[in-house]
């Protein structure tokens, strides 16, 4: 279950408590997402009523944001004057440290292409456990599932987590419209089932965990913000994806 950011007060808790109930037992955070407050206190009513254990939830976060970029110390906000190249392998050595010292339960990347997960392949001591990327029927990930050479897939052996699997409607977004796609709609007809269950269960049988989100709001980042013909290290979305949107 992934706990965006883009909602009321009391709209993210109220869907996080009723999802806890019903069963969901990972819950995808980010720094970024700027209601760990409220989800805090939502999981501390939990806990006390005995609805759930701690140790039976997998709770995901991210250092600040979901993906490969950097910005100034300081910065407030995603301005594209305060991105900077980033330092992959230093962030990741700092991460494996957190691991060692039993900070994390287990690390991993978010939005990495091939390429990206590639390279750090070549400086971790300890691979990602995961790279959670946008997957869909509209974005099949081909070139992650079947891309990195054979040395590589042995010292991987990740999982790749889907998130926004029924796409991001009403976003910018460049593969948005996943529910709207002819042939999801015909297999949905044909099943008699709903166009988004036939896309969950597509992302289950391609063999991937999948994170629907809490509320109807959009995700609260797609990427745009990070890229800049002058700042940071990507001047166009295809250099952030490495080509393979």
């Amino acid at each position: 279950m992934n706990v965006t950011g883009q909602a009321a007060p009391g709209v993210v808790s109220d869907a996080f408590a009723t999802a806890i109930k019903v069963g969901y037992r990972h819950i995808d955070c980010a720094q970024a997402y700027g209601n760990q407050e409220e989800i805090g206190a939502v999981l501390k009513k939990l806990f006390d009523d005995g609805v759930v254990k701690r140790e039976d939830l997998w709770i995901t976060s991210k250092l600040w944001i979901h993906w490969p970029v950097s910005m100034r110390r300081g910065s407030v906000g995603f301005k594209s004057e305060n991105l900077t190249h980033p330092n992959i392998p230093n962030t990741w050595r700092a991460m494996e440290t957190l691991y060692d010292f039993g900070k994390a339960r287990a690390i991993g990347v978010s939005n990495f292409s091939t390429k990206k997960l590639g390279d750090l392949l070549e400086v971790a001591r300890i691979p990602p456990a995961i790279n959670q990327v946008e997957c869909h029927p509209s974005w099949n990930q081909s070139k992650l599932l079947g891309d990195l050479g054979p040395s590589q897939s042995q010292k991987l052996a990740h999982e790749m987590r889907g998130y926004s699997p029924l796409g991001s409607p009403g976003t910018t977004s460049l593969k948005s419209e996943v529910l709207k796609n002819p042939i999801l709609n015909t297999v949905a007809e044909k099943l008699g089932k709903s166009s988004a269950q036939v896309a969950l269960r597509w992302g289950l049988q391609m063999g991937n965990s999948i994170l629907p989100k809490s509320t109807n709001e959009a995700r609260l980042l797609k990427g745009s913000p990070f890229v800049h013909e002058t700042f940071g290290a990507y001047k166009t979305v295809e250099e952030l994806w490495d080509g393979e949107l």
